[in-house]
């Protein structure tokens, strides 16, 4: 587990823009369930969350016209029930931090992995997911 001094100022930079935490499966399992479509962040400290997932997430969620309804996250290697829980919902998607994914009635309707993360800009996540928003949150 992570020591709580690194991962709160990386929690607070998605916190303090709008994002609910999920902490437990219990929570977990609320936000998904709840109508509408939900997007989740499963946050890391890895230097692609920093370089480009986290800003790539914040600008979209900023720019887009259409926004899904809930905004969640969770930190890998720190809410580590929360995080086994939402991977639970991301099946057949094999574990992966950072990862972003929109639900759409609790069910997983976009996903991006680490892999596509990776040597992306932030602008092009945030791009990918403008279009998801355009596509599932109507």
């Amino acid at each position: 587990m992570y020591p709580a001094e690194i991962v709160i100022p990386m929690k607070e930079e998605l916190t303090e823009n709008g994002f609910q935490e999920m902490l437990t499966p219990a929570d977990v399992e609320k936000v998904l369930a709840e109508n509408g479509t939900a997007l989740v962040m499963i946050n890391s400290v890895c230097g692609c969350s920093a370089g480009t997932a986290r800003p790539g997430i914040l600008m979209a969620v900023q720019n887009a016209t259409i926004k899904p309804n809930h905004l969640s996250t969770c930190f890998a290697g720190f809410d580590i029930d929360a995080v086994k829980k939402v991977r639970e919902y991301l099946m057949p998607y094999p574990p992966s931090s950072p990862a972003i994914a929109l639900f759409k009635e609790g069910k997983l309707v976009h996903m991006i992995e680490r892999h596509n993360i990776e040597g992306r800009s932030a602008q092009m996540i945030a791009d990918n997911l403008i279009g998801a928003f355009q596509t599932y949150c109507n």
